[in-house]
């Protein structure tokens, strides 16, 4: 490897990690931010409470909870189909990940399923959250918001991958576009809507319109598989 090539991985080292970083600091603070303006809104708290390191664990344990709840969706997509799911190694812009694969050739309704179902179980943990804790910004929770955190996150990347049409192929938002017959960019949105909703309905609890204009956009997600 020559000096040159070297300085440009290198370079891509230092990308890759600034990355990560980033991702991680985004996470840390909306948690962070979250708690604070929970301690603020709510009134005194116990002297148990949970201290700073704690809840910041707690909110990553919640966002880890989001993730496996996002893929476990799709494992059991692919079960209810008969498939054997897989895990594939793969990188978002050298940032490593995995995904779960099964065979191609499904009929497009059953493809759909299995691609939107992590965005499915997003929408559901999201309502089931702002449905029975419409106050959660408010509340000393950090598992429940570091799990509706990383639900909102993740529609934001993918829309953002979406968009772009970027990042590998076994990305959900492209098996979508391509069962659906859609550009990638529409099922982009379809999946950022809720997520922009449901974060409005997060600071803005009593927002009526919101409530049921992110209803409205997943249940549309649903039955676009009649497509």
């Amino acid at each position: 490897m020559n000096p040159q090539q070297r300085l440009c991985r290198i370079g891509e080292l230092r990308q890759s990690r600034g990355v990560r970083a980033l991702v991680l600091v985004v996470f840390l603070v909306f948690g962070l931010a979250s708690q604070s303006r929970a301690q603020t809104d709510a009134p005194a708290q116990p002297p148990d409470s949970p201290s700073t390191g704690k809840q910041v664990v707690l909110f990553l344990t919640g966002a880890a909870s989001g993730l496996a709840a996002h893929e476990a969706a799709h494992v059991i997509a692919d079960l209810a189909y008969g498939e054997n799911p897989g895990l594939k190694k793969v990188d978002f812009h050298g940032i490593p990940f995995f995904a779960i694969t099964h065979r191609s050739g499904r009929a497009s309704n059953e493809e759909f399923v299995i691609s939107s179902a992590g965005f499915w179980a997003q929408s559901a943990g999201n309502e089931w959250l702002l449905s029975k804790r419409p106050h959660l910004k408010s509340e000393q929770a950090p598992f429940a918001k570091g799990y509706f955190a990383f639900n909102v996150l993740a529609s934001v990347a993918y829309a953002g991958a979406a968009f772009a049409k970027t990042g590998p192929a076994e990305r959900d938002t492209r098996g979508m576009a391509a069962s659906s017959r859609l550009d990638e960019r529409w099922i982009g949105a379809l999946v950022l809507a809720p997520a922009v909703l449901d974060a409005w309905r997060y600071y803005r609890p009593g927002s009526k319109w919101a409530t049921w204009s992110s209803r409205g956009a997943k249940i549309g997600m649903v039955l676009m598989v009649v497509r």
